[in-house]
């Protein structure tokens, strides 16, 4: 049986990079820090690659985190990959395999949400192997 980990977390870093312009799409690129508290609390590394249409807006997005810290009083790191379709989906998937620690075999899928005064949630649903 599976577990769940729900709580919040903060941006603490959106470091934008460079900008490719190329015809009806821009490309670009950006590094995030994320500090998360609740059922994982801890730190999180994030790169990630986009895509905005010719309007300006989202299309798509692809990212890999790297996070560090405790889940649920267990102590390790293990790393997130994140696609995204303009603003009708996302996934965010464990990569099996990147588990260390206490949290090697981490499997699962996490959620995230923002809430209309910008608050950030989230909710783990993870297995170990």
């Amino acid at each position: 049986m599976g577990a769940e980990a729900s709580g919040s977390f903060e941006l603490t870093a959106f470091e934008p990079g460079e900008t490719e312009e190329h015809e009806g799409a821009a490309f670009g690129r950006v590094s995030i820090a994320k500090t998360f508290t609740g059922g994982l609390s801890g730190r999180s590394e994030v790169r990630m690659l986009s895509v905005a249409g010719p309007s300006g807006g989202p299309a798509s997005y692809v990212a890999v985190e790297h996070v560090t810290g405790e889940l649920d009083g267990r102590k390790g790191s293990f790393v997130l990959q994140h696609a995204a379709w303009d603003t009708t989906g996302v996934t965010i998937r464990v990569v099996p395999g990147t588990g260390t620690g206490e949290l090697a075999g981490i499997t699962g899928s996490f959620s995230l949400s923002v809430d209309g005064s910008g608050a950030h949630t989230y909710v783990l649903a993870y297995e170990l192997g």
